[in-house]
This record gives structure tokens, sequence and C-alpha cells, in this order.
């Protein structure tokens, strides 16, 4: 039997690719290796489904540092305010949480999952899971895909949804680069984005702040020259390995891409109290100390900044315990301020690719039509979410560009299938 569109990969993308070709009247397949459709979705967002961003378009797009003006085309024909529509119009209720983040009113990325898959069946797409697929012979009218168990599958079109090499355990093993390549594309270098950074610094090693969370501070990564090329404003984790949580997930493609320069390791700056400057938090340190000379500076300035850190900070000012608040030096403040507000850790190494939460690098978006997401290289041939050369901070941003450049696969594939 020959299919008119064939969509090989069930995770966002794949899915809304199916849908809306389905959607189109053309008779669609979808092929997953694995057990179950949607596994990256039903993992997202802490297993609540981060379905899309409500921002305003050009945030959204700020969002995406990894070629994310590619998406401005693609918006044009479905964007995340579309995305909304959809899932309502599936009957899954969303609500908006900080940071203009989209979740199911239920809390459960299953219902979302769920409304996909009815939705497929609605359309009679048939769906092939437990089907790794071998290889792709492409021909000048359309293309021959070769399961593993040797079966041949005809469709005049083919949809790439494979995704990249971040989180494996879904099924994003990089299988998808090898066809790309094979239809004449550039693969760009792959790198993990949104990944816990690794510190060999004595103070990791012996684990002093281990598990101590920062709320709210700036962390930047210095160059070379120890000029900032990214600040963040979020929350951090000091792990057993380095460290972690939103921030640093967020710089962590900044610390990656230095690395592939040959710079290493790169310095993480934190900056503890970013709303007040230097010369003010050393003076409202003076007044602490002058108001309240006689008691121990430690407990004059409890609080500033959770204890663990302060206790830190103090062992490296050489301020005991005990030490009355009188007794220390304005060059003592002065060392305490420079911490608090550039409090370095270097960064040796990211955890690899497998374990990141999105893969930077992969196929080339010049390659590539950005209105229809067709192969510039191959008839009948469209790519769409974590394949290509996009990528954004978590908080909606990869599952809205996942969802829209499928939708619009799906789209043109049916259309020009028909044609």
């Amino acid at each position: 039997m020959t299919y008119q569109v064939t969509v090989i990969g069930g995770g966002p993308s794949g899915l809304m690719a199916a849908i809306a070709a389905a959607e189109q009247g053309v008779d669609t397949l979808l092929i997953d290796k694995g057990k179950k459709l949607g596994t990256k979705l039903a993992i997202s967002g802490g297993g609540r489904c981060n379905v899309t961003n409500r921002l305003p378009e050009e945030e959204v797009i700020k969002h995406i540092p990894g070629n994310g003006k590619f998406l401005y085309s693609p918006f044009s024909v479905f964007n995340n305010y579309d995305i909304i529509d959809f899932f309502e119009g599936l009957g899954v209720a969303l609500k908006e949480e900080d940071h203009g983040r989209m979740f199911p009113v239920s809390n459960k990325a299953k219902d979302v999952v769920q409304a996909l898959l009815n939705r497929l069946d609605e359309l009679n797409v048939e769906v092939r899971k437990s089907t790794p697929v071998e290889a792709i012979h492409y021909g000048e009218n359309g293309h021959q895909i070769i399961l593993k168990n040797k079966e041949k599958i005809s469709t005049k079109a083919v949809i790439l949804a494979v995704g990249g090499k971040a989180v494996p355990h879904t099924g994003s093993t990089g299988d998808g680069y090898a066809w790309a390549k094979k239809a004449g594309h550039t693969i760009t270098e792959l790198f993990p984005t949104e990944v816990p950074l690794i510190s060999k610094d004595p103070l990791i090693k012996e684990k002093t702040l281990q598990g101590l969370s920062l709320r709210d501070v700036d962390v930047s990564v210095l160059n070379q020259k120890g000029k900032r090329i990214v600040t963040h404003r979020m929350d951090m984790l000091f792990t057993h390995f380095g460290l972690s949580g939103p921030a640093i997930l967020r710089c962590s493609q900044y610390v990656v891409k230095e690395f592939m320069k040959g710079h290493r390791p790169v310095t993480i700056e934190i900056d503890a109290l970013p709303d007040k400057n230097e010369s003010e938090l050393y003076e409202y340190l003076q007044e602490l100390v002058k108001d309240q000379s006689k008691k121990a500076f430690r407990n004059v300035i409890k609080g500033i900044v959770p204890e663990r850190l302060l206790d830190y900070l103090l062992s490296q000012t050489n301020v005991n315990h005990e030490d009355k608040a009188a007794n220390i030096s304005n060059q003592t403040l002065q060392a305490l301020v420079q911490l608090l507000k550039h409090f370095e850790v270097s960064i040796h190494d990211s955890q690899p690719i497998e374990k990141a939460f999105v893969t930077g690098g992969g196929v080339s978006i010049k390659e590539i039509v950005p209105n229809t997401m067709q192969s510039k290289m191959m008839n009948g041939l469209y790519f769409c979410g974590e394949i290509l050369d996009i990528h954004g901070y978590t908080g909606g941003y990869n599952i809205t560009s996942a969802m829209v450049t499928g939708r619009v696969a799906g789209m043109h594939a049916a259309w020009e299938s028909m044609g």
C-alpha cells in the first residue's frame, strides 16, 4: 500500500504533523519505534506537560536562542496562540503559570497525550508502534521506508520527526541524522543544552554547599577576558557534581559553546544579591555593623543569604563566628561584598548530551524552506522538531517549536502529496 504522508517519530512534532496531514484528508501513517507515543510530552514539565508559552511571539522567539528567528515564517502559519486554541478545541483546558507557561488545568500530561491520540483515531491515521526503521530509500516521485523487519513501505512524502539525542530513554537516540545526511543535508555540530554543569572546585568536591538552592540570583557566564556573555536571574542549585537548577540550565549552552572554542574551564559568576549594587551593599553592611557593634558579626548579617552560604563566605574572609561586629575591618566588609556579588565557580565540563533536556545543533535550517518545513535538497522530505538545528530554553519553548514546525510540515507534506 502506498501512503501519501508517512511521519517517523511519535513525539510532540510527529503527533502534530500526522494530525495536520490527516486533517487535509490524505492517507497518513505514523511510525514510532517505542511502545508508547508522546513519551517526551508525558514527562515534560515534571509530568504536568508544559504545552506551550503564552508570551507574545517576539518574546517566545527570544527564548529560543538557537536559531529562533527561523520560526517567524512557520509562526505566520501556526503559532503559540494557535497551539492553545488547538488543545482547547480538543477539550484540554489550559491555565497560565509564571513566565507565561501553559499547563493543562488537570496538571496531567497524559490528558494532553490522550487528546492527541484520540484525534489521530478520529482522523483514521494508521499508527504503528514498536516499529523501528532500518533505512529510507529516496526516489524521484516517492520514497521507500525499510523497516527493521525488512518490510517496505511506499510513501509520497516523508516527515522526519525523530528528535535529537537528548533524553534518549524517550526514543530520541539520533537515528534521523543519518537519514538526513543521505538526502544531502548538513548536520551542524551537536551539543547538549539545558544541561547540568560539572565543577572540580574544592567547594564542590568537598560537598560544602551540596543541596543548597539559591533563589532569584543572577547567574552569569564569563568569557576568557572575564566579560559577561549572558546573565539569567532565576533559582539555582549546588549539587554533588557541580551546579544545576533553572538559571544554570539556561546558561549551560553558553558554557558548552565556550568549551567548543577550546576554552576550559569556564567561569560561572553568581550574584547572590542582584537588587543592590556593590556600594549600596557595602553601605548597608556598614550601617548594620555600626548599629549592632556589640553583637557577633555573623548574627548581625544573618539572613542576608542562606546560612550555609553565609558560613562559607565568612570562612573565605577569615571571620570567626564569635568575632564582634565592631572588630570587622572595612577591608573584610569589602571582601565579603565582593564574594556576595561575584561568587565564582569554575566549570570543567557539562553532563553528557544524553543527560541534557535539549539537543543543540542538528539539520541545518539553511537547507529547509521556512514556511513549509520542506527540504531544499529532496522532494517530498520534511523535517520538524528537535532534529532541526533549533533549540530553546525550558519553559514551553522547545515544545512550541516542535508543535509549530510539526503542524506546518504536516500540512505542506499533505498538499504536496496531493499535487
